[in-house]
């Protein structure tokens, strides 16, 4: 099957001003994103899909494709529903989202979501990676618990699965799954997830994927490792993401 993937790319972030152009190793943030999907060969076509100009150019000036989409959508996943619609995209099967945050999204994770879609084991895939109990107590951590065949049961920030009784620690912890936010999608998929409307789930949660899990649309969670930097939404996540990068490239060159 053929993969399209999208990088979704909005500059209106609040917490990170100008969050696709600030710079990760000397370069715009959406660039590394592009950079690394790019690299991991899973997808016929990478393309940015962003509300800026200056974002567009941005990827263009590294050698990526980048197309100008509207600036009113509620969500990135309805800013690639955009995007994968567009003529020149048609022969695509299946479509990846990368969110244009995550320079150092695991490989494992990406091609763990797609294959879940390819395979036909799922219409939509997404990933998740063992997680702490520090992690679970966090908000800003989002937990994810399976059945038994890997397809999700529910997303939530609140702690899944909960404790009840202590002596089931060891039990809770081989349980407890933080959520990696990429997603394969077959185009029906994907046109189902955004013609749906917001469900009182999603709302109360602020999680977007309780809203297709919410109306009986399965999708399926590849488990992958953990990653040392996650995703980049303040000034501190930049100083640790641009320090990470140091570190991993000076390894590299001295290999």
């Amino acid at each position: 099957m053929t993969v399209l993937a999208i990088i979704p790319a909005r500059r209106g972030a609040t917490r990170l001003r100008d969050k696709p152009l600030r710079l990760l190793g000397g370069e715009p943030l959406i660039v590394r994103v592009w950079q690394h999907v790019s690299s991991l060969g899973v997808a016929e076509r990478v393309v940015v899909a962003t509300d800026d100009l200056e974002v567009q150019e941005a990827v263009r000036a590294a050698g990526g494709l980048a197309v100008l989409t509207r600036a009113d959508h509620p969500s990135g996943t309805d800013r690639v529903a955009e995007v994968a619609r567009r003529a020149e995209f048609s022969d695509a099967h299946v479509v990846l989202n990368v969110q244009g945050d995550e320079p150092f999204v695991d490989a494992e994770a990406i091609r763990g979501a797609v294959a879940l879609v390819v395979d036909g084991r799922a219409t939509i895939g997404t990933a998740a990676v063992p997680a702490t109990v520090a992690a679970l107590a966090s908000p800003g951590c989002v937990k994810v618990v399976c059945d038994d065949t890997g397809r999700a049961l529910y997303f939530s920030r609140a702690p899944i699965p909960y404790l009840r009784d202590p002596a089931d620690a060891a039990v809770q912890q081989a349980l407890i799954r933080q959520h990696v936010g990429v997603y394969a999608y077959t185009r029906a998929a994907l046109e189902c997830w955004v013609s749906l409307p917001m469900h009182p789930l999603e709302q109360v949660e602020r999680l977007e994927q309780l809203r297709p899990l919410a109306a009986g649309i399965d999708i399926g969670v590849a488990m992958s490792s953990p990653v040392e930097i996650g995703g980049i939404d303040t000034e501190a996540d930049l100083v640790r993401a641009n320090a990470h990068w140091h570190t991993i490239n000076t390894v590299r060159s001295s290999a």
